[in-house]
């Protein structure tokens, strides 16, 4: 069976979705998705083709970046239509292929695999991608894009080098172009899954460009960077075995929350926000059955840079309130003080199903079923009022965030 596989983009996402509800045309309507209320250093979410074409405004920048032009929209984000649009995307998708053929990449991109219906459907991987984007122009009024390629790597390098950037907004690339197309792209970033990072321990090999990663010897790329200088080198061939079909399991199962603050906060501001936190981050845990093996915490300092982060492992994986609050502060008392934070970041790792806790010789049954009971109790209130319906007191201070972000998805008004 042919490899053929098809990456559908949406164009300007969130900027389009904001001008397919308004009736606009997104190529000649000047929009941000930005909260006009918000302060000048906030991030623009998207901006409208137009605006970059015309302004040369990037698709994600600061609000103070934005030129002052006339009948400049401010879009108020909203996450939760975002979504369902996005999901609205996927069903599409889904008439024309199985879900176990697609992988969503993210909110506004997904992978197809194509390969085994160009026999059902009589027609070429560019006229399958054709229908789709049809379809979801007419139902959602909104542009996709599409990369074509023999390899999830060759179809996401031909979306973004090619298909993205003019219509007809398909292209495809096989393997065979690799040194025709994959080596000519002016610069390694600009190669999917090439960061800063890895770019820079390949300019310390002397290469960097993409034609000298591709004219590079395999050996010496293994033999210097390991398991990654062979993949590399494979991918500047065009060769990418990677099967959509195979679900990637992780080694290790956590859960994570983070915000960034609108501020600058002092550490004696920043212990209520990681309590706050972590009673949402425990609410997730009780939903999904699960206990926590370990606590890492982190924070971003602000302009000055750095950070700080650091983990400890429980005795034994537990979901008791009491347990994690106190390794959660032990860790938060490690933050240096007087600087100023504008990141945190809390997650649960080493996770493992709640099949009762052993071994909490801390607290007698008694307390440990109490506090079980009055946790549940609190979850049924937060699924039927919402999660700002129970409160900490302390959550009604001024620098608490729990509202604000319970009000939020992705940080960004539902």
């Amino acid at each position: 069976m042919e490899r053929t596989i098809a990456v559908i983009d949406l164009k300007s996402f969130y900027a389009s979705v904001e001008c397919a509800s308004r009736h606009l045309d997104m190529f000649r309507t000047p929009l941000v998705c930005c909260d006009p209320n918000r302060s000048e250093s906030s991030v623009v979410m998207s901006v409208t083709p137009y605006l970059k074409k015309r302004y040369g405004v990037p698709n994600v920048c600061r609000k103070r970046d934005l030129p002052d032009i006339p009948g400049l929209i401010f879009a108020r984000p909203r996450m939760e239509y975002y979504l369902k649009v996005a999901a609205d995307v996927v069903r599409i998708f889904r008439e024309f292929v199985s879900a176990e053929d697609i992988h969503v990449y993210s909110v506004d991109e997904s992978f197809l695999n194509l390969g085994p219906y160009l026999t059902l459907y009589g027609v070429s991987a560019e006229e399958i991608a054709e229908r789709i984007k049809k379809r979801i122009k007419e139902r959602l009024g909104l542009t996709a894009t599409a990369g074509i390629g023999d390899s999830m790597f060759m179809a996401k390098c031909a979306l973004d080098q090619e298909g993205k950037k003019a219509p007809p907004y398909v292209a495809r690339w096989t393997k065979e172009d690799a040194e025709r197309k994959l080596w000519n792209i002016p610069s390694l970033e600009r190669i999917w899954g090439i960061a800063g990072g890895t770019k820079a321990r390949l300019a310390r090999l002397g290469i960097r460009t993409p034609r000298e990663l591709g004219e590079a010897d395999r050996d010496f790329l293994e033999e210097e960077l390991g398991v990654m200088g062979a993949q590399l080198s494979d991918l500047m061939q065009g060769i990418d075995e990677s099967d959509m079909r195979s679900p990637y399991v992780p080694r290790e199962h956590s859960l994570h929350i983070g915000q960034t603050l609108i501020r600058d906060y002092r550490k004696e501001e920043c212990r209520l926000l990681f309590l706050e936190m972590g009673d949402d981050l425990r609410r997730r845990l009780r939903k999904e059955g699960m206990l926590a093996g370990k606590v890492q915490l982190g924070v971003s300092f602000g302009a000055m840079g750095g950070g700080y982060a650091k983990e400890a492992a429980f005795s034994y994986p537990t979901g008791d309130r009491c347990l994690i609050e106190e390794l959660t502060l032990s860790l938060f008392s490690g933050i240096p003080e007087g600087l100023p934070i504008r990141q945190l970041h809390l997650a649960y790792g080493s996770l493992s199903p709640d099949e009762g806790e052993q071994g909490l010789l801390s607290f007698s049954l008694e307390e440990v079923e109490k506090r079980r009971s009055l946790d549940r109790s609190m979850d049924r209130i937060a699924d039927r009022f919402g999660e700002s319906a129970l409160l900490r007191c302390s959550s009604l201070l001024r620098h608490s965030t729990a509202r604000t972000r319970h009000g939020q998805v992705g940080g960004h008004r539902r």
